[in-house]
């Protein structure tokens, strides 16, 4: 039997405008379909533009490009038949819960009573049966991420977009909510038929989805799809699904042939992107995976786990330990390289001249301004221009954070220094009495 088309996107594009007026594509060329009865999960990095499609999807933004149908007919708009739950609970502080469930009853015309009744049920459906006069600031995350639910589910959505909805929870409370969403689809107490999740938690994927969409970066295109035919309830521990989340470890960590060129035109960015993650956490991983009982080489899934670090934090770990020439990823796992070893092995005045001279040979926005400031009389520079230049390829928001991550790694392998009442970036003085 042919499953029914719920979602249909076609050759999907979208730009958004930088704060100079230069259009950065989000994503391109994006095709994807969401079937009745089934649970699709959305994967990618930081920048590759998951929330952006959910909201295309949501018909809260428009598509620049291509085609968004909702059974068979073009999204123009918000649709009836679709809700979204938020990563942020997004409830309103000031009304209580029953009013929360309630409003989007009210913006379709619902009756009061009819609203409350339809709100009652969903909150008794939900676990949250006699909270409806509590207001948010009174619910632990977990309560208000159930109201967020009950107020996407009251509306009897034919399609629930949940974007890193289970992320903002701890491990123990996000996985009991997950659980309970899962069996309340199984159990077939909810009219919705496709469920569309946005995460960076790959074990969370696997847990739930029938399918597993893998979106690459700059821009944001549909890499790789993993089918998944297990039956739910799925155990964790089971060797097909260890299997599963290794390979999709494997996948995560690969680059795309896009994105490897990309890293190395100098007509997009440069290398000048970074990835999210700190001095102390690209240490913390390194040392673990120098350590017993890795000796060197770990499996990814086994490193998240022995790290207890989510894997929005360790993605941009496992990218910063490659790209300084600590370590190479290799499928599902992760490989010490000699450098990394020897990183590990020395003293802590050591680490840091071993930390810079990685900067500068593999971190072209280190080099760039090591460089500048080296041909500056006053062996000083103001941080702005470095941010236009980056906001030439980035985000306002997003040159700001990789400028930041560049200023951290600098400082620490003693590349340059800088001066936070000031904004401005010198050379040590160590490095400017070698050259006078």
């Amino acid at each position: 039997m042919t499953q029914a088309l719920l979602i249909d996107l076609n050759q999907v594009a979208k730009s958004f405008k930088a704060t100079d007026g230069k259009s950065r594509l989000i994503l391109d060329k994006v095709d994807f379909q969401l079937k009745d009865g089934e649970i699709v999960a959305l994967l990618g990095k930081s920048g590759s533009g998951k929330s952006t499609l959910l909201r295309i999807m949501a018909g809260l933004i428009p598509a620049d490009k291509g085609k968004v149908a909702y059974r068979d007919k073009d999204i123009y708009g918000p649709v009836a038949g679709i809700a979204m739950v938020f990563q942020s609970f997004a409830l309103f502080p000031w009304l209580t819960v029953q009013q929360n469930v309630e409003l989007g009853l009210e913006a379709q015309g619902v009756p009061a009573a009819e609203r409350e009744r339809r709100a009652d049920a969903v909150l008794e459906l939900i676990g949250l049966a006699g909270f409806g006069g509590a207001l948010p600031r009174e619910l632990s995350g977990g309560m208000k991420q159930r109201v967020g639910i009950a107020r996407a589910l009251v509306t009897n959505p034919d399609i629930l977009l949940m974007d890193e909805a289970f992320s903002a929870l701890d491990v123990l409370t996000g996985e009991t909510l997950r659980n309970d969403m899962l069996k309340l689809w199984q159990d077939k107490k909810i009219s919705t038929k496709g469920i569309l999740i946005v995460s960076h938690n790959i074990e969370e994927a696997v847990m739930m989805a029938d399918r597993i969409i893998v979106l690459s970066s700059d821009p944001g295109t549909i890499r790789c799809e993993v089918k998944i035919d297990l039956p739910r309830p799925r155990d964790v521990d089971a060797v097909e699904v260890r299997a599963l989340i290794d390979e999709v470890y494997g996948l995560m960590t690969m680059r795309h042939a896009h994105e490897a060129t990309a890293d190395t035109s100098n007509a997009r960015h440069l290398g000048y992107r970074l990835p999210d993650t700190n001095v102390s956490r690209i240490e913390g991983v390194l040392d673990m995976l120098a350590d017993v009982p890795f000796n060197g080489r770990a499996d990814l899934p086994q490193l998240a786990e022995e790290s207890e670090l989510s894997d929005e934090e360790l993605f941009p770990t496992y990218e910063a330990l490659s790209l300084l020439g600590f370590a190479v990823l290799d499928k599902g796992d992760i490989i010490l390289t000699p450098m990394g070893q020897k990183y590990y092995e020395a003293e802590k005045n050591h680490k840091q001249e071993l930390f810079g001279q990685q900067l500068l040979t593999h971190v072209p926005l280190a080099a760039h301004i090591r460089r500048n400031l080296e041909a500056e009389v006053s062996a000083s520079l103001p941080e702005q221009p470095l941010l236009e230049l980056l906001e030439e390829f980035l985000k306002a928001d997003e040159a700001k954070r990789v400028l930041e991550v560049a200023i951290e790694w600098g400082r620490y392998g003693e590349v340059y220094e800088y001066d936070y009442h000031t904004g401005r970036l010198t050379l040590p003085e160590d490095t400017e009495q070698k050259a006078s």
